[in-house]
């Protein structure tokens, strides 16, 4: 076969219309409850902070943390996405998972290799008869070998798919694992800002106790009063010293954590004490239709679930044949001058076709394989769907009960504010002993603590509830095949 009738073969084959096999990929559907259940607009009114949402108010933003309207979280938050590591090694394994695609992207063209060389040889002079002056001569080639496999069965445009599907998956546990950072961030910021509050509440008691206990000594001294009751107030105002002392671990437990989150040296890090001041905001948490659009985790499992879905194909490809067209030309010749002559130059062309006869079931294994591979994954979808559902609810529910249980704390500690001055009284007029004083004391310090706690949980309950709704992320944000195949290495998404 000439040159001229290869290439018209070969181009019949360009032309041959490729079949894709496999079974086609359709997102699995995932029926949502018409509306979440634990936080409706009838009890709006019984929530702190919650109101009926304006048009412009349905969405959560990019920085979502700003709702708190807290300068020095946004400062903690804004560092997040410059210098968390976890962040960072999720960068890198989406531009490996994008590199990934690209390659199998490259498996549609060509390749072209070259091989020049230069070599001397030697002949044996007792092999042929020829004169020893001929047993020695150079030979001087410049090959090129191209190969190409046409994707008639669609295994190239599989392979691409899977490999898109995996780095649009990765790219979604990037946008994940961001989320997951900064409501951490959020969270422990609320947490040590509470540990502040608790110790502002410990020092101002231990004031008060310093006052009781000079009280009982003057009543001791003047021998209205027993020194068991001066040995009581010592007690319990050491007791509480030692309780204020204590909350100095939690705090500085909870700066290490957000040094760590913001990539610092959790040695040269530091956050002032101030003071315990945000308040929870109306969280717009739309409808459960939307939120399988915002949650990065399930557009990251239904992602694997094409990949899954397009190994299906890649394995199914294998039960038919691989064609090969290859061919190779160059210039070669025992002498220098001659190289690059037209005499000197070879080409060989021709198609090659590799079936397999017989594998003792392999391919049939494989094909099984990643069919329970994507039913793997159809379950871990569906699981992430429900789970997503049970954190927002779980979230709602917590914040509507949480406001019913802090009007009703704040109550408990206005009648131990009142139990305690009714107590001062009797003791300071001889009815009642120092004891009850104490219990007094108690009562209230443990419901102001009670209340300091539920409003913490408050808080942080609203950073799980935004997390849950997957924050200002939404399924848009993927890249695109093209953007996978021409972006430059920069975030999938826009930053926050």
């Amino acid at each position: 076969m000439n040159l001229a009738k290869f290439a018209a073969a070969s181009l019949g084959v360009l032309l041959l219309p490729g079949c894709t096999v496999g079974p086609k990929y359709h997102p699995p559907s995932t029926p949502a409850p018409p509306a979440y259940k634990e936080l409706t607009p009838e009890n709006f009114k019984e929530t702190d902070g919650w109101k009926e949402a304006q048009p412009q108010d349905n969405v959560i933003h990019d920085k979502w943390w700003e709702v708190f309207n807290d300068p020095e979280l946004n400062a903690l938050e804004d560092q997040v996405n410059v210098s968390n590591q976890n962040i960072a090694a999720a960068f890198a394994s989406f531009l490996e998972a994008r590199a990934l695609a690209r390659q199998a992207r490259a498996q549609y063209f060509p390749t072209v290799t070259t091989n020049p060389s230069i070599t001397s040889n030697r002949q044996s002079p007792t092999l042929t008869p020829v004169s020893p002056s001929n047993t020695t001569y150079a030979e001087y080639s410049l090959p090129f070998d191209a190969s190409w496999q046409p994707d008639l069965w669609g295994r190239l445009r599989n392979n691409v798919r899977a490999n898109v599907a995996a780095a649009q998956a990765s790219a979604a546990d990037l946008e994940n694992t961001r989320l997951t950072v900064h409501a951490e961030v959020a969270a422990d910021y609320f947490q040590l800002r509470g540990q502040d509050a608790l110790k502002q509440l410990l020092d101002s008691t231990v004031v008060a106790y310093q006052q009781s206990l000079e009280l009982t000594r003057a009543l001791f001294e003047t021998g209205i009063d027993s020194d068991e009751s001066v040995a009581q107030a010592e007690t319990q105002l050491a007791t509480t010293q030692a309780q204020a002392t204590n909350l100095g671990i939690a705090r500085a437990q909870y700066e290490h954590a957000i040094a760590l989150l913001v990539g610092k040296s959790a040695s040269e890090f530091s956050i002032p004490v101030g003071p315990f001041k945000s308040a929870p905001p109306a969280v717009p948490f739309g409808v459960p239709s939307q939120l399988l659009e915002r949650r990065p985790d399930v557009a990251a499992n239904e992602r694997l679930m094409a990949q899954a879905n397009a190994q299906i194909g890649i394995a199914k490809a294998a039960y038919f044949p691989l064609v090969t067209l290859s061919a190779a030309a160059g210039f070669e010749s025992s002498s220098i001058l001659n190289w690059f002559t037209w005499p000197s130059r070879f080409w060989s062309v021709g198609p090659t076709l590799a079936e397999t006869l017989f594998d003792g079931g392999l391919r049939k294994a494989t094909v099984q394989q990643f069919q329970a591979s994507y039913d793997q994954t159809l379950a871990n979808f569906r699981e992430t769907v429900l789970t997503a559902f049970q954190q927002v609810e779980d979230n709602l529910a917590a914040l509507r009960i949480l406001s019913l249980e802090l009007r009703q704390q704040d109550t408990a500690v206005k009648s131990a504010e009142r139990n305690l001055e009714l107590a001062v009284q009797r003791y300071k007029l001889g009815i009642d002993p120092y004891l009850n004083v104490i219990t007094a004391q108690t009562t209230l310090l443990g419901n102001q603590q009670t209340a300091v706690n539920l409003r913490m949980e408050q808080l942080t309950d609203s950073v799980q509830l935004i997390e849950a709704l997957g924050g200002g992320w939404t399924a848009s944000h993927l890249p695109s095949q093209k953007q996978l195949m021409a972006g430059s290495p920069q975030s999938p998404s826009p930053q926050p």
